[in-house]
């Protein structure tokens, strides 16, 4: 079952449990309450209306979603409350994801919310109300190391979300606790079945919670405006036209509607966006290779690495592990890789592991090709 500390020796912990609405937070919460902990369930409202986050099971800030998560409490049998940080999410995520597409760079508001909601925002009012920790259903394990408290990959290595915890640092991680990381997904929805939780075959979420119809392009023309623009080959060659850089990211294949094709007859790829001149660069997959990268605030999960040091390192949420070297330089992050990776976009985040472990993570500002010239 789930390595969750039990309540020994008299130690209740007083623990406030993240209840999307969902399977994970759900029996996450029901394991924090049979190990003996004092759980108070709470579901956070981050929209100002509800109603225009996705319906159908498919988002995590739903009204359908704050009723399954009471549901949820009352079979457990514990407190339940719901907690507007609707204002916070709202310029701390969404805010965010505007401003980073409108930079050209693409953002992980899941990541986002992570850093600044659950582990910031909801984590410091619990604290402050006396709480001694938070419990949520992401996929990852926490274990004592030498240096203290580790964060580490989940057992079901399909489902693990320790990528999107890199941003938590000492601090909060030890006041986190992630009961479903030892377990497979499968099984916890066996679980939930046994507990008699209605969520138990819930489907999970997937999409941007606060994009209600999946639409993002459409999301960010609607706050961004449209700004026609032009789609030109590396040496300047205009072969297509846009209605606002916003709309691509680095690596996009489908949907640059180019008005020719390549000399090649190979597909194109973005390459490069420019918010200065509203330019989008299309080229062949290979010039998407990159061979380095640096990256700004980064966050450790314990004491900052002294000097240069061999890792793996994930570059998006759903991408494997690559070797390789990074140190810090000025504040940031800058990391060599073994073997190039294909279609890495600045504004995503490098997460750096040795082993399971994670050891930190920062935002991408540049990378650098394996055709540049210029390159070490």
């Amino acid at each position: 079952m789930s390595d969750f500390p039990a309540a020994v020796s008299g130690r209740r912990l007083r623990i406030l449990a993240a209840m999307s609405g969902g399977v994970d937070s759900a029996v996450a919460a029901a394991r924090a309450a049979e190990a003996g902990h004092e759980v108070t369930g709470v579901h956070l409202a981050l929209s100002a209306n509800p109603q225009s986050f996705r319906t159908g099971a498919r988002g995590c800030c739903t009204l359908e979603d704050s009723r399954d998560a009471r549901r949820a409490a009352d079979v457990i049998g514990i407190p339940f409350y719901v907690w507007d940080l609707a204002d916070r999410f709202r310029e701390d995520v969404v805010d965010d994801f505007v401003a980073e597409y409108a930079a050209g760079r693409t953002p992980n508001p899941c990541l986002r919310c992570n850093e600044k909601i659950k582990f910031a925002a909801l984590l410091d009012k619990a604290l402050a109300l006396g709480f001694d920790a938070v419990c949520t259903g992401h996929y990852a394990r926490i274990t004592d190391g030498p240096g203290g408290r580790e964060l580490h990959r989940a057992v079901d290595t399909a489902k693990d979300q320790s990528y999107v915890l890199g941003v938590l640092d000492a601090d909060q991680l030890a006041h986190a606790f992630f009961p479903l990381g030892d377990t497979p997904k499968e099984l916890i929805r066996e679980e939930a079945e046994r507990r008699d939780l209605a969520v138990a075959r819930k489907p999970d979420s997937h999409d941007i919670c606060f994009i209600a119809d999946g639409d993002t392009q459409g999301f960010l023309a609607r706050r961004l405006g449209t700004a026609a623009g032009d789609i030109v080959e590396v040496d300047g060659t205009k072969v297509g036209e846009h209605n606002g850089a916003y709309g691509f990211t680095v690596g996009q294949r489908k949907g640059l509607r180019l008005g020719r094709p390549a000399p090649d007859g190979k597909p194109r790829y973005v390459l490069d966006i420019s918010p200065v001149d509203n330019r989008v660069t299309v080229g062949p997959a290979e010039a998407l290779d990159v061979v380095a990268l640096t990256a700004i605030r980064p966050r450790w999960c314990g004491p900052a690495p002294a000097g240069p040091g061999e890792y793996t390192a994930q570059l998006r949420a759903h991408g494997a592990e690559v070797p390789v070297t990074a140190e810090t330089v000025d504040g940031g992050l800058r990391v060599r890789l073994a073997e190039p990776a294909r279609g890495i976009a600045p504004g995503q985040a490098v997460v750096l592991y040795q082993g399971t472990r994670v050891v930190g993570s920062a935002t991408i500002a540049t990378t650098t090709a394996a055709s540049d010239p210029a390159r070490a």
